[in-house]
């Protein structure tokens, strides 16, 4: 099956790819990731149980919200289609649980949403899609592949750029021009996606939108938080009726 039949695009995976030997380097240049990570977890956290819960991280990289998920108490299902950032993953839990009295319960795979959501339908209950949509050449199939993997009564969570001259401003120029957070070319404005859009995703798949909340960034200090302003990075919050 290629990249495309996969929903991914080859060029993305191979950008994605030459970042995973630094992927947990909390100054290299995954940096932003390390720095939005615990606001995620703890958006995630306050409307989900997590403990004792399935999860899917969808577009998992090198771990960074899967061993925080699995920190929480979750059994992880975590999958990627860049077979290096998988590797990192891999090898940073080995290292994580060896310093653990108890594993974290992660299980990491090369496998693209379509494949799981074959194998695995209605499994999980809770689904984690973080900064992947705005990515892969088809949303709508993603989002639909996401609502199929929850159980009915479960939540699914997503985070991604905004399509606003703020964005752009701050996603590209800034953070890939000036500030030289991300390689350029990480992100393409054509493919940030509106609330309106998402939400309108959500609804044909049979997922309500409970909830949705801007994500504000400083990079000088490297401090995150929730916001009511989604002009930039937002996440949100879906349910499946019970």
């Amino acid at each position: 099956m290629t990249e495309t039949n996969h929903n991914a695009d080859p060029e993305e995976l191979a950008r994605f790819g030459k970042l995973a030997s630094r992927w947990w380097d909390p100054d290299g240049e995954s940096r932003p990731l390390h720095d939005l990570n615990p606001v995620r977890l703890a958006f995630v956290a306050g409307r989900a149980a997590l403990h004792g819960a399935r999860v899917a991280d969808v577009g998992c990289g090198g771990g960074l919200l899967s061993e925080a998920l699995a920190r929480a108490g979750a059994q992880v299902t975590a999958i990627d289609l860049a077979p290096e950032v998988l590797e990192v993953a891999r090898l940073h839990l080995l290292e994580t649980n060896a310093d653990l009295p108890a594993p974290l319960a992660i299980d990491y795979r090369l496998c693209a949403p379509a494949e799981l959501a074959a194998t695995a339908s209605a499994t999980f209950d809770v689904v984690c899609c973080m900064e992947l949509i705005e990515h892969v050449p088809d949303p709508a199939a993603l989002v639909a592949n996401l609502a199929a993997l929850v159980k009915p009564g479960g939540k699914v969570f997503l985070s991604t750029l905004n399509r606003t001259p703020a964005s752009f401003a701050a996603a590209i120029i800034g953070a890939e021009y000036v500030a030289r957070l991300l390689p350029r070319g990480t992100h393409d404005y054509r493919q940030f996606i509106k609330p309106s859009e998402l939400a309108a995703l959500l609804r044909q798949n049979g997922l309500t939108l409970d909830e949705i909340s801007g994500i504000a960034y400083n990079p000088l200090n490297r401090k995150a938080w929730l916001t009511p302003h989604a002009a930039v990075n937002y996440i949100v919050c879906a349910s499946k009726a019970a």
